[in-house]
């Protein structure tokens, strides 16, 4: 079973909040998040409610403070269990919306998407199988994307702000 657990203040220290599933609102549990530790499985944290905002992944480890996971502040206002998944990945990107123009399929890593795809910009993507991460630059750097399985008409629909995609990755580790 996963678990993550949220505390106040740095170095695990001040009022906690334990979770193993999905929340939408975790506001009324702590008000701040200064650092974080998953006991198990992988998370998905997200700076507003309703999982939108930065995203952050999360894997089993200690964060003693929000610079650990790449954040700009102590604010974590909801957060995704990402289940255990054992089975072939499988992700087709497209260069432009509705799965139009150009299209690749992936079923590994890719740490830089322009050296393979071609194109800086991912405007549509089908997630056939498995758990993917887009990352905003290559080599894993930058703003994060959760994808789960299904179809991403427009950029939008992963909380992109823009449909550059730098990079991304399975979720393999739990």
């Amino acid at each position: 079973m996963s678990s993550i657990i949220f505390y106040e203040d740095k170095n695990f220290q001040g009022r906690s909040y334990e979770c193993s599933n999905d929340c939408t609102d975790l506001h009324s549990y702590f008000s701040r998040c200064n650092s974080i530790r998953v006991e198990s499985g992988c998370f998905m944290i997200y700076e507003r409610p309703n999982f939108m905002g930065h995203q952050y992944f999360m894997r089993r480890g200690e964060y003693p403070d929000y610079q650990r996971w790449m954040g700009f502040s102590s604010c974590i206002r909801s957060c995704r269990m990402i289940p255990l998944y054992r089975g072939s990945y499988r992700l087709r990107i497209y260069e432009k919306p509705d799965f139009s123009g150009h299209m690749m399929e992936f079923m590994d890593d890719c740490p830089c998407v322009s050296d393979r795809f071609h194109h800086r910009h991912v405007y549509s993507s089908n997630v056939m199988n498995g758990f993917w991460i887009f990352y905003e630059y290559p080599n894993y750097r930058g703003r994060q994307y959760f994808l789960r399985p299904g179809e991403y008409r427009r950029y939008r629909d992963w909380c992109a702000t823009c449909a550059i995609v730098g990079s991304f990755r399975r979720v393999t580790e739990f």
